[in-house]
């Protein structure tokens, strides 16, 4: 499963109620795979470098003790990007679908705008077979 941005944040700001249980509790098991995204990490620092994000400045080190898995951005994942058809324009959205499609990963995110690309999305519910 990979997280998109805005469920990263809510982990880092203790908001686990915005997430919807059935999610969290996935996420919570310890044989489940999470990938957190060096999309993510450059998204969250751009924000807040910008003072789009309230966020206290320790957010990275706090992000390094969850039991996630980090995911690097790769040429593939790159140029995987402009393949995709533009039902969204956000370029870090854009990447993390390109990753998930590489990857072949569930992506975890509330942005309903992102069901439109071929990477399984999930945001509660019965979880979409792949």
């Amino acid at each position: 499963m990979l997280l998109d941005t805005n469920v990263v944040v809510w982990l880092l700001l203790g908001q686990r109620r915005s997430i919807p249980p059935d999610v969290a509790d996935a996420l919570a098991k310890p044989s489940s795979a999470v990938l957190v995204s060096a999309t993510s990490v450059w998204e969250i620092a751009i924000k807040r470098s910008l003072g789009k994000l309230a966020i206290g400045e320790s957010w990275h080190r706090v992000l390094m003790r969850l039991d996630l898995e980090h995911l690097p951005i790769s040429a593939e994942h790159a140029a995987g990007v402009g393949l995709l058809p533009w039902h969204h324009r956000d370029p870090f959205d854009r990447l993390l679908v390109a990753q998930a499609l590489a990857e072949d990963c569930l992506l975890v995110t509330a942005d309903r705008t992102l069901d439109a690309y071929p990477p399984p999305t999930w945001w509660g519910g019965p979880v979409p077979e792949r």
